[in-house]
């Protein structure tokens, strides 16, 4: 996934960073994450931190490898999609539509995202889980690659240490 970046960002740090709009400016880089109910990785992404969460949905949700099942065909689709009021967007909610996926996302202005507390918790975890890798807490690695392979190797760590117990 690339998210759109001047020239300098791409020159400065490496592929996908970004000037961070909280960090005053920093460049830096987000990881971008979809779980299951338990807090298993499902799919990961990386992108510059001036990228807006909604524009990576769309390439998460479609990166979901097919998940075999003790009965029936593979699952190649969720079946429910929790998300908070940054992913509240037209083009997300038709996209899930025509996916057939139901979506649980609060509506900005009209909701309130306490609600969703229950369910953010679960990626709040999972994002800690990844942070206590020493690698993925500070971005010690130039080259994208390396960072997003570093991730996945992280998130596949997380997943055999759920598995294994």
């Amino acid at each position: 996934m690339r998210g759109r970046l001047g020239e300098h960002a791409r020159h400065e740090k490496g592929e996908l960073t970004g000037p961070n709009p909280v960090d005053r400016g920093k460049y830096g880089s987000k990881i971008h994450l979809l779980t299951e109910r338990t807090g298993l990785p499902l799919s990961l992404a990386i992108s510059g931190a001036n990228l807006h969460d909604s524009q990576a949905l769309i390439p998460l949700v479609d990166a979901i490898p097919p998940i075999r099942s003790r009965r029936g065909p593979r699952r190649r689709r969720p079946g429910k999609l929790h998300a908070d009021k940054a992913y509240d967007h037209r083009f997300i909610r038709s996209y899930l539509r025509r996916r057939q996926i139901p979506a649980r996302i609060a509506r900005r202005g009209i909701e309130s995202s306490q609600r969703l507390g229950r369910h953010r918790w679960v990626i709040e975890r999972t994002v800690a889980w990844l942070s206590g890798f020493r690698r993925l807490h500070r971005r010690y690695e130039v080259k994208v690659d390396h960072f997003a392979a570093f991730a996945s190797i992280a998130a596949a760590v997380i997943c055999y240490r759920r598995l294994s117990k």
